[in-house]
């Protein structure tokens, strides 16, 4: 039978034509995630719901270990083991090794004027997975946690953990370190409060990134109940609708907060330093 029959010219141009569809599917399917430009301000707090790029499978539970810190002062490391004996349930989950970076860096940092919130202490762990409430807003002198909440994590930084961490734009990745938070505004996402990196290297273009504390409906319970996880910012550390405004209300401008990970370096991580400030005014 001659090629030149309409037939097999149609059932051929079918056969190439599924060559070609498969192997765009296998493109898709093996390619790395495609980034695309859009406006700072949008593009690093514009959300994302989509996991495709993140593979849950190589995601692990197994915390990274985290050794504690070198050369601080047994009186203060004594104090912070107290402290956090005393903050008591809510704080179960709360490791050790970060309540005492978070409080080494207080203790540095509340000298240097950078913060002006004398006892006040956000923290999170953002090695702990998503579905884990791992941001706690601390009281210090009361020994009180007056928060604790889900909090995301940006898209380009992981699935369940969060694994990488940039202070690059258009990165799409949640950045370690410590932060003085800002003022608030209405935005996109609407009643925000403005976070500044204060760790050279590490997240100090959060703030021409306009990564920020806000709301998101990605980042509540009811969302973890669907998906199995939480949704992914870019860049933000996004709070539950149920709960943002209370820790926006209470993260007043000259608070301090750490976001902690696989990683962190700090020149406000100084043992010695934070344990002459606390023989000086405790956590005052």
């Amino acid at each position: 039978m001659s090629l030149r029959s309409p037939w097999i010219l149609s059932a051929a141009l079918a056969l190439l034509l599924a060559g070609c569809q498969l192997q765009a599917d296998e493109l898709r399917s093996t390619a790395a995630p495609r980034m695309v430009a859009t406006p700072a301000a949008a593009a690093t707090t514009q959300p994302t719901r989509d996991s495709s790029a993140m593979d849950p499978a190589t995601d692990s539970l197994a915390l990274t270990p985290l050794p504690s810190l070198p050369n601080v002062p047994d009186t203060l490391r004594q104090a912070i083991r107290q402290l956090h004996a005393a903050l008591g349930p809510a704080a179960a989950q709360l490791r050790p090794e970060v309540l005492e970076q978070a409080c080494v860096g207080y203790l540095t940092l509340h000298p240097t004027g950078r913060i002006e919130r004398a006892g006040l202490l956000a923290v999170a762990d953002m090695d702990l997975p998503n579905t884990t409430e791992r941001l706690w807003v601390i009281d210090l002198q009361k020994a009180q946690v007056l928060h604790r909440s889900l909090v995301a994590h940006g898209e380009g930084s992981g699935h369940l953990r969060a694994r990488r961490f940039s202070n690059e734009e258009k990165s799409a990745c949640t950045s370690l370190g410590f932060y003085r938070t800002a003022g608030t505004y209405d935005g996109i996402h609407g009643y925000s409060r403005r976070i500044e990196g204060l760790d050279k290297g590490q997240n100090t273009n959060a703030f021409d990134r306009y990564v920020v504390l806000h709301a998101a409906d990605y980042a509540s319970p009811k969302y973890i109940e669907q998906h199995g996880h939480l949704g992914y910012s870019r860049g933000c550390p996004a709070l539950p609708p149920e709960q943002f405004k209370a820790i926006i209300a209470t993260m007043r401008v000259g608070s301090l907060m750490l976001l902690s990970g696989p990683g962190l370096a700090s020149r406000w991580l100084d043992g010695p330093a934070a344990g002459r400030r606390f023989l000086k005014r405790g956590w005052r």
